[in-house]
């Protein structure tokens, strides 16, 4: 063999390892790009035939039966990091406040569990790249409107509800505005309100998963599709099936969760942090229903 032969040869495997690690890097960033591609189309036109974009017409269960056993705690004491000043605290607190005595959601106290829970969530990876910008751009949204001059038909859920339809401001089912701002904020609170669903699936699958049984990312890929697959088109869903193919182990999960703490503190705190998005899911998911509005978005 000549000595030019023999060198290309002995380069194959090389060249073939980095041909897959440039392959593996387009083919995650051309279903990303096809992600965003299929939200601006699904905004622009609405629900469409051929793709599980909407759900179909019908009633919507008041609450979502538990997906993985009862959320109570091990009889362990408090874990730190679940106090005011506590990682997974900062996110507990402000929505357990949210529960107002009325039986309402609180906005303000509701879109400043939503601030921490991006920031908690920000640091796991590009996985949740644009999970987080997403929620991030909805709750800014929002929190204009809390905050801004129509502030009072804005400081609940029930009061916001009601005027934007007292005002006519409420969409028809299956028609997407073109952009977030634009929106009605029910429409906005149902988004976030199915994005909550996911992220309370997924800590309390991550805190009690079992040791030789399914990892993190499988496990989240599970929520996902139970939470928010079925208002997502083909695309979106198959970006999503591969996003989590890199998701972070569940060690990652509980080193940010509890900083310094012990295995069993740190899922302990996870297991009561998911308590609280199920109480504050559940009962936004109840106001929603009654008010027929489960099928705006």
């Amino acid at each position: 063999m000549a000595p030019a032969a023999a060198v290309g040869v002995a380069l194959l495997p090389l060249a073939s390892r980095r041909w897959v690690r440039h392959a593996i890097s387009l083919a995650l960033l051309l279903l990303l790009l096809l992600y965003l591609c299929a939200w601006s189309f699904r905004a622009l036109s609405g629900c469409r035939s051929g793709t599980q974009s909407c759900i179909p017409e019908g009633t919507s269960p008041v609450q979502v039966p538990r997906q993985s056993g009862p959320l109570e705690a091990p009889e362990w004491e408090e874990p730190q990091c679940v106090g005011p000043q506590g990682v997974v605290g900062r996110v507990m607190w402000p929505f357990r406040a949210s529960l107002n005595p009325e039986g309402d959601v609180a906005l303000s106290q509701y879109l400043a569990g939503w601030r921490a829970l991006v920031r908690f969530l920000t640091p796991l990876g590009s996985t949740f790249a644009f999970a987080t910008s997403e929620a991030f751009a909805k709750v800014t949204t929002l929190e204009a409107r809390v905050h801004g001059p129509e502030a009072a038909h804005y400081s609940s859920l029930v009061a916001m509800v009601a005027w934007e339809r007292r005002e006519g401001l409420l969409e028809r089912p299956g028609i997407a505005p073109r952009d977030t701002t634009s929106s009605s904020g029910s429409r906005i609170l149902l988004l976030l309100h199915r994005a909550l669903r996911w992220s309370q699936l997924c800590l309390h699958r991550v805190a009690t998963g079992t040791l030789g049984g399914p990892d993190a990312g499988a496990q989240c890929s599970d929520a996902y599709r139970t939470a928010l697959g079925p208002h997502h088109p083909w695309l979106v869903r198959q970006a999503a099936r591969l996003a989590f193919l890199a998701f972070p182990g569940r060690d990652r999960w509980l080193e940010l969760a509890c900083p310094g703490a012990g295995e069993a503190e740190a899922r302990a705190a996870l297991v009561r942090v998911a308590g609280t998005l199920e109480d504050v899911y559940n009962r936004t998911q109840g106001l929603l229903a009654e008010r027929s509005l489960l099928q705006l978005a």
